[in-house]
C-alpha cells in the first residue's frame, strides 16, 4: 500500500530491552572493556534511544494500521482498489514549479553523476510531490476516521496489556492488542536487529583495529606489514570475496587470540513460516537446511549476490541444503523485472531456469522481450512454448503469489534471504555460511 510504504520515519525498536547505559560493558579485549562511549555519535544515539524510539516508532505503526483499515474500508465501498482510492486523493496534488525543480537539480547536479534535468525530471517531480502527497492522504484519512467511527481506546504502549485487549475499533472491526503485535512483528524485530548488527559491526571493526596493532607491536612490525602478510599478500584472484574472505579469517585468528567477548545481547531471532510453494529448487527436499532467496531479476545486487551465494551453497551437498528461488521483482524501479521473472518461469517449465537465470544476472542492461527470447534460443528452448509461457495468466499469477508472500513476510527490497525461516541479515559469504553452519549444528 502506497500510502503507507511512503511514510518515512527511521524506526529503532526496543520494547523488550532494557535502558541502555553509556557505561555498560558491551564487550571485553584484550584486557580493555568497550561500552557505547566508543561508538560513533549517531549509533551511540540510537542505542542509547533504544526504548524512547521504540514507543515512538510503536505509535506510528498503530496509526499506519489504522490508516490501512479506513483505506481499505472506503476503497471496499467505492468497489475500487486501494491504489487506485489513493491515486485519487493524490492526483489533486499540485506539480512542483519549474523553479523548484530548478532548484533541486541544481542543489543535486554533483549526486546525479552528470545526467542532465530531462533525464531527471520525472524523479524530482516524484520527489517533490512526494510531501504534499502524503499531506493530502493524511486530510484523506482523518475523514475517513470520522467516517467510519474510528475510536482508540487503549494506548498501544500501555503496561500490562492482554492480548485480547481492544486498542481500537473502525467501522465496527476490532484492533486487539494481539493483532497489531502479529501484523507489525517483522518491522518490531527489524529495527532491534539492526541496532543490534550495527552496534556489533561497529564494535568488531574497532576491535579489530585495536588487535590488528597490538598484534603487529608484539611481533615488532608495522601494523600495514602485519595485514599484507595476512591478507594482501595471500591473494590469488584478488577480488571482493577473496578479501573479506582472507580478512575475515584473520580476524576470527585475533579474536580467539586475545579471548574476544561481546556482551551485547541479540534479539531473538524471528522465525517466519517461509513457504517454498512450488518454485524452482535445488537439492533434497528432506535436506534440513532450506535457503529461499526473493530476488529481483533487474537488481543489481541481487546480481552480485547471487554468485557469492551460489559458492557457499556448492560447500555443501545437496543433502544438506536445499535452495530454492521466489520471485519478487521490483516493478516501481525496474521496468524488467516482472517481464524477466515471466521469462525465467518460462525457462523453468523447459528445465532450463537456473541456467536462464545466470543469462539474466549477467544481462541486467538487456531484460526486453526480444533480448529475452534471444537468450532462450541460446539455450536451446522452444521458442514458440517459451512465448506462450512468456504471456501466460498463470504464470504472471504465480510470480503476483510470489510478491504477495513477500508482503507478508516483510519484504521491501531484494535480494532477502532465509534460511529456515530466519531472514540472514547482511548478504554475505560469511553470514550465509554462518547461519547454514547454525542449524546443521543443531
Amino acid at each position: 500500500m502506497k500510502f503507507i510504504a511512503t511514510c518515512l520515519f527511521t524506526f529503532i525498536f526496543a520494547v523488550s530491552v532494557s535502558a541502555q547505559t553509556v557505561t555498560q560493558i558491551l564487550a571485553k579485549a584484550n584486557g580493555q572493556n568497550y561500552t557505547a562511549a566508543d561508538l560513533p555519535a549517531d549509533l551511540r544515539e540510537s542505542y542509547l534511544k533504544l526504548a524512547k524510539n521504540s514507543l515512538d516508532a510503536r505509535r506510528v505503526l498503530f496509526n499506519n494500521q489504522l490508516a490501512e483499515i479506513l483505506l481499505e474500508t472506503e476503497a471496499k465501498v467505492r468497489k475500487i482498489s486501494v491504489d487506485d482510492l489513493i491515486k485519487t486523493v493524490t492526483s489533486k496534488v499540485a506539480n512542483p514549479t519549474e523553479k523548484q525543480i530548478q532548484d533541486v537539480y541544481d542543489k543535486n547536479r554533483d549526486a546525479l553523476g552528470g545526467r542532465s534535468l530531462e533525464q531527471v525530471r520525472e524523479q524530482i517531480i516524484a520527489f517533490l510531490r512526494s510531501d504534499g502527497e502524503q499531506r493530502a492522504l493524511s486530510v484523506f484519512v482523518m475523514s475517513l476516521g470520522k467516517k467510519y467511527k474510528a475510536l482508540i481506546f487503549k494506548d498501544v504502549n500501555a503496561r500490562a496489556l492482554k492480548p485480547a485487549d481492544i486498542l481500537a475499533t473502525v467501522n465496527g472491526r476490532n484492533i486487539t492488542a494481539a493483532a497489531f503485535e502479529t501484523k507489525n512483528r517483522v518491522a518490531l524485530y527489524e529495527q532491534k536487529a539492526d541496532v543490534f548488527d550495527d552496534v556489533k559491526l561497529a564494535l568488531e571493526e574497532k576491535i579489530y583495529d585495536a588487535l590488528v596493532v597490538a598484534e603487529a607491536k608484539s611481533q615488532k612490525i608495522d601494523a600495514s606489514d602485519l595485514i599484507a602478510r595476512e591478507i594482501s599478500d595471500k591473494l590469488r584472484d584478488f577480488t571482493d570475496d577473496e578479501r573479506e574472505s582472507l580478512e575475515a579469517d584473520f580476524r576470527r585468528k585475533l579474536f580467539t587470540k586475545y579471548n574476544v567477548q561481546f556482551f551485547l545481547k541479540e534479539p531473538a531471532p524471528l522465525v517466519l513460516p517461509i513457504s517454498v510453494d512450488d518454485d524452482p529448487s535445488r537439492g533434497s527436499a528432506t535436506a534440513p537446511v532450506t535457503v529461499v532467496m526473493f530476488s529481483d531479476f533487474q537488481c543489481s545486487v541481487c546480481a552480485a549476490t547471487h554468485p557469492v551465494l551460489q559458492r557457499v551453497l556448492a560447500e555443501y551437498t545437496s543433502e544438506q541444503v536445499r535452495f530454492v528461488v521466489r520471485d519478487f521483482p521490483l516493478e516501481q524501479i525496474h521496468e524488467n523485472a516482472f517481464l524477466a521473472a515471466t521469462a525465467a518461469n518460462a525457462a523453468h517449465k523447459q528445465g532450463k531456469f537456473f541456467e536462464f537465470t545466470e543469462v539474466l544476472y549477467r544481462n541486467q542492461n538487456a531484460l526486453d522481450k526480444e533480448s529475452l527470447k534471444k537468450y532462450a534460443t541460446d539455450l536451446g528452448l522452444n521458442l514458440a512454448q517459451f512465448e506462450l509461457d512468456l504471456q501466460s495468466a498463470p504464470n504472471a499469477a504465480e510470480i503476483r503469489k510470489d510478491m504477495a508472500d513477500g508482503e507478508t513476510y516483510g519484504i521491501n527490497g531484494t535480494p532477502t534471504i532465509y534460511v529456515n525461516g530466519v531472514k540472514v541479515r547482511r548478504n554475505n559469504a560469511e553470514y550465509f555460511r554462518a547461519a547454514i553452519d547454525k542449524v546443521l549444528k543443531k
